[in-house]
């Protein structure tokens, strides 16, 4: 059997039975139903038969999406570990425990280099395009409902080909563990942060190590059902955090490193401006495109988190609520990014701006503020490791009892993937310690994919298989409308991939040559 294809009797046994366009148009979610969900909402037709490596039993592909639903029910039904048990109010907790993170003190940076009006714009602008290219992935879940992660979606987009599963898992991994490579970094540099002053050998490697470990700890966990619930502890904390950074900004006599002169030279010579906040509604003369454009991959990041909306889909009770959970987060996004990302730049202007906004304050505000954002630190790096650990550990024991059942090979082989995540994560976070350019290159090399090309390309396929491409087929201005915006979100997905790499590259390269980087696995502090 060929790699790059399913057998043939049943690629020819599905070809036969889906060539022909759909006898009922209603099949495709459209209206209230699309945009918002619930329990009568339609389901369309497949792109292409059920992946041998994921089919629950040999009549997968001849049965409705429906009724590979009630299987993996019926098939968990009974067992010490199930996995398709989140409420739609739960899949929220995990969508807010991912998004209102420390990223968020990312954004007065942004807006620093940006202008605050283009900065709020393009908030709205990445939150309203991942809005919509989320509901796009739901409706490919739906119609799917055997796909367990994104990896699965991306070699059923490029025609069942299995060198896009294997480019799909790279990328998939290494986002996944750069994130708790960031994690781990944040870690050190609060704990750095709290012990400034203190005598400790080796400082940020040795933080990076009890990071790590803690991290490594909390991820052990093996259904989002039970993560849910330190998801939702983790968002609130967050949520006090960036309130009290912003309600401190406003407080505080005046910012951190604040000096009185309009202008003066530093002790190592460096000409630098002080004086009140300097604040813009738009970029300040001189703003290069490479400081733009990372910046704006800085906002890009922390919307764009598709990568693991497949897996939460994946373990969702009734699918069909997702939206829900989406239209909470995605309004709850736009309103706490753009606050205090507006208000905390305000207060602290262009001149004593850091990434993240923490280090702008005081030290005992800083201190404070920060403390709060403890849980989402050590969490969000474990929700990552967690989908990660899934896609290895659904693969080697596919229809096993060890993937459903409390076993000593299934725990410690869950552990084991989980560590190995973890290791990898704490060198990646001491060859790249720094965190505005690490998230820009994050955006760049991953987002591309995950947050615009692949579901570009899954619009066309799903209308492909409803019998045509939609707006050709209907030629309404809506039709029209959709199908423009899928093949401009394809093309913004490469401009981050090509543009969006070099800037991210060339900022990395700058900072090092101007010094304003420590080296690799050094001991030296982080802090803020």
């Amino acid at each position: 059997m060929s790699q790059d294809s399913p057998p043939s009797t049943e690629k020819k046994d599905f070809e036969a039975v889906h060539d022909a366009p759909p006898a009922v148009a209603s099949t495709t979610p459209s209206g209230w139903a699309y945009w918002f969900g619930g329990k009568n909402v339609p389901i369309g037709p497949r792109i292409g038969p059920v992946l041998d490596s994921i089919a629950a039993g040999e009549s997968d592909s001849d049965e409705s999406s429906s009724a590979i639903l009630d299987k993996q029910k019926a098939l968990e039904d009974g067992c010490a570990i199930q996995y398709r048990t989140c409420s739609w109010q739960k899949t929220a907790a995990l969508l807010f425990s991912e998004y209102i993170c420390l990223a968020i003190m990312s954004f007065p940076w942004s807006y620093s280099v940006l202008g605050l009006v283009p900065g709020l714009i393009l908030t709205v602008f990445v939150a309203l395009v991942v809005q919509y290219t989320s509901l796009v992935l739901w409706e490919f879940c739906l119609r799917h409902p055997e796909v367990r992660d994104v990896c699965d979606i991306g070699q059923m987009l490029f025609w069942n080909k299995r060198w896009a599963w294997w480019a799909t898992a790279v990328m998939f991994i290494l986002n996944n563990t750069f994130i708790q490579a960031l994690h781990v970094l944040v870690g050190a540099k609060y704990l750095n942060t709290m012990t400034a002053g203190s005598d400790i050998s080796c400082r940020t490697i040795t933080f990076g190590i009890v990071t790590t470990i803690i991290c490594w700890l909390a991820s052990l966990p093996r259904t989002f059902n039970m993560l849910s619930k330190i998801g939702t502890a983790s968002a609130f904390f967050t949520f006090l955090s960036v309130l009290l950074a912003t309600i401190f900004a406003g407080i505080e006599s005046h910012p951190a490193g604040y000096d009185p002169r309009d202008n003066y030279t530093t002790e190592d010579g460096t000409a630098a401006v002080g004086g009140a906040p300097i604040v813009t509604a738009f970029p300040v003369a001189g703003t290069t495109f490479v400081a733009a454009l990372n910046a704006f991959l800085n906002i890009s990041y922390t919307f764009i988190g598709q990568i693991t909306l497949p897996s939460f889909i994946a373990e969702m009770e009734e699918p069909r609520d997702f939206p829900k959970a989406l239209w909470a987060c995605t309004i709850a996004e736009i309103f706490v990014f753009s606050i205090v990302g507006g208000v905390v730049y305000a207060y602290t202007g262009n001149q004593y701006m850091t990434a993240p906004a923490f280090g702008s304050l005081q030290p005992l505000y800083k201190k404070v503020a920060f403390s709060f954002m403890i849980p989402t630190i050590i969490f969000l790096g474990v929700l990552y490791a967690s989908v990660s650990a899934r896609f290895v550990f659904f693969r080697i024991f596919q229809n096993s009892r060890h993937k459903n059942e409390n076993t000593l090979v299934g725990w410690g082989t869950w552990s084991g993937i989980l560590l190995a995540t973890w290791i990898l994560a704490f060198i990646i976070a001491n060859v790249i310690p720094f965190f505005s350019s690490l998230l820009s290159l994050m955006s760049s090399l991953f987002d591309s994919f995950f947050g615009f090309i692949f579901w570009g390309v899954a619009y066309f396929r799903m209308r492909k298989a409803d019998g045509s491409i939609a707006f050709v087929k209907n030629h309404t201005l809506s039709g029209y409308l959709l199908g423009a915006l899928n093949a401009v979100i394809i093309i913004i997905g490469f401009f981050f991939l090509t543009a969006g790499t070099y800037a991210s590259v060339q900022e990395i390269v700058d900072e090092f040559n101007a010094g304003a980087v420590r080296g690799v696995f050094s001991c030296a502090s982080n802090g803020l």
